[in-house]
């Protein structure tokens, strides 16, 4: 179970390892990930208690200096959150579909938590900026209202803000949009 994340990005893939291994050593905390991506991007996940999460996070952004584009701490994260990361959560039921899309990789992780967090849908993908030119991108599903409910406060969570590139909610998708989302 993942209590706390924490979540750094870089535009270094050589400075982001350095500072991946700065993350570990500085407190105990357990990587979930740390990997390349586009263009030319380095993303580190990691997990542990909070005190050592905001330590590990600080020596990260201070170690990737210039390079670091974002990072972030969330306490409590919703666990669907590690799941659609992980391209790990397929839900039973396909209702509508909401999608949030972003210039940063960060704002995509805490628009995902906000929104899972606001209403009850299921998170489908979380994005990383992977093969999408850096940019990321949340899919959910569930009832309209909350799918809407949801996708509002993700593109509204403040450390979300000004990263928005678009949001669309769609009520009634064809069964096509699911499978190709999957």
């Amino acid at each position: 179970m993942f209590e706390t994340i924490g979540f750094l990005e870089l535009n270094s893939i050589a400075k982001g390892i350095e500072t991946a291994d700065i993350i570990l050593k500085t407190a105990e905390v357990n990587l979930i990930f740390a990997k390349a991506g586009c263009p030319g991007k380095y993303y580190i996940l990691f997990t542990g208690e909070v005190a050592a999460v905001n330590a590990s996070i600080e020596a990260g952004a201070a170690a990737g200096g210039e390079y670091t584009v974002d990072h972030c701490v969330i306490p409590r994260v919703h666990p669907q959150v590690i799941r659609a990361i992980n391209l790990a959560n397929v839900p039973d039921t396909q209702n509508a579909v909401g999608i949030m899309e972003f210039f940063s990789v960060t704002a995509s992780v805490y628009a995902a938590d906000a929104a899972v967090k606001a209403a009850e849908v299921d998170l489908i993908d979380v994005r990383l900026g992977t093969g999408i030119g850096g940019k990321s991108f949340v899919v959910l599903t569930g009832e309209v209202a909350a799918v809407r409910e949801a996708v509002s406060c993700g593109v509204e969570t403040e450390n979300a803000k000004g990263m928005l590139v678009s949001s669309v909610v769609i009520p009634n998708p064809r069964k096509e949009i699911f499978e190709a989302l999957l």
